[in-house]
């Protein structure tokens, strides 16, 4: 029997959009309750710098103040996308480095300012780094689905990447629907092509809910051999950088479906809900999740 797992991303990927930036007291409350829920692996934030995006402002700070922790299940990981995000998250503690190349040409260069054979090329060596420094890595193929500018990605241009990762024996995986394109026939496909290429791939699934695709989109991969998920609380977030930013897969929500359907995970409902709910409350508007709503204040 498999279990899902969940890699919950909302304090990077659902926060980096929002405008009114947290302080860290907010964010090191939330992630209090995220460690809390069980979540199986918690990005805490990704080192970029922050007049790029503000709201990552603190995250070495962060990460100093939770890894030392003792008696926690979540695995911290941390974004990087160049050397200098590399050394920082080294140097506070990141336990699993999370660092990829987009698919499509415009949208790396909007996000990494380089090529995508640059990026590859620097991502890469990077990846070597980090893993004689004893770190976990995960190397993702960025708008794997489709493209806000470019369109539809040939599933063969996502293969090529993955071969360049498997040449250089790197098998743990995120293939990500940065623009939301995916829909769940395209998804299956992919997945098994990905599979064909080498069975040896631990793949994440990280789908963006744009156009409201996104939980099927994770039940089709769940039917095709995925077990891993990134999922932001609330269903926060979006990538800055492509035309049209889509929210992230609801954590809590998935759990829940996935729960009914008898499919089994550690992790608790009742933190995630808070979050959402504190979330809502301090961003003053109502989150795109649906758990948190039906779920009455005094059962949180």
């Amino acid at each position: 029997m498999r279990s899902l797992v969940i890699h919950e991303v909302g304090m990077r990927d659902g926060l980096q959009i929002e405008q009114k930036l947290a302080p860290l007291e907010i964010k090191e409350a939330w992630i209090e309750k995220l460690l809390e829920s069980g979540v199986d692996i918690l990005q805490v934030g990704s080192f970029v710098h922050p007049e790029k995006v503000p709201q990552m402002n603190g995250t070495d700070e962060l990460f100093s103040r939770f890894t030392g922790r003792t008696g926690r299940k979540a695995v911290l990981s941390g974004l990087v996308l160049n050397e200098r995000g590399l050394e920082r998250g080294l140097k506070c503690g990141v336990e699993l480095f999370c660092m990829g190349v987009s698919a499509s040409e415009t949208h790396s260069r909007k996000n990494t300012g380089m090529s995508g054979k640059e990026a590859l090329e620097r991502i890469l060596k990077m990846a070597d780094t980090a893993l004689a420094e004893q770190r976990g890595v995960q190397l993702s193929v960025q708008s794997a689905f489709g493209c806000g500018f470019e369109g539809p990605i040939p599933p063969e241009k996502v293969l090529t990447i993955l071969n360049e990762y498997l040449d250089r024996g790197f098998t743990n995986i995120s293939l990500a629907d940065t623009a939301g394109k995916a829909d769940p026939r395209q998804a299956s496909r992919l997945i098994e092509a990905v599979y064909a290429l080498s069975h040896s791939f631990n793949i994440t699934c990280h789908f963006h809910n744009t156009y409201g695709a996104g939980i099927a989109n994770c039940l089709a991969a769940w039917d095709s051999g995925v077990s891993t998920f990134e999922t932001a609380f609330g269903g926060l977030g979006g990538c800055p950088f492509t035309r049209t930013t889509g929210g992230n897969v609801c954590t809590e929500d998935l759990l829940s479906l996935f729960r009914q359907m008898g499919i089994s995970s550690s992790v608790s409902l009742k933190p995630l809900v808070r979050v959402t709910s504190e979330a809502a409350e301090f961003f003053g508007r109502e989150m795109t999740g649906c758990l948190y709503k039906t779920i009455p204040a005094e059962e949180r």
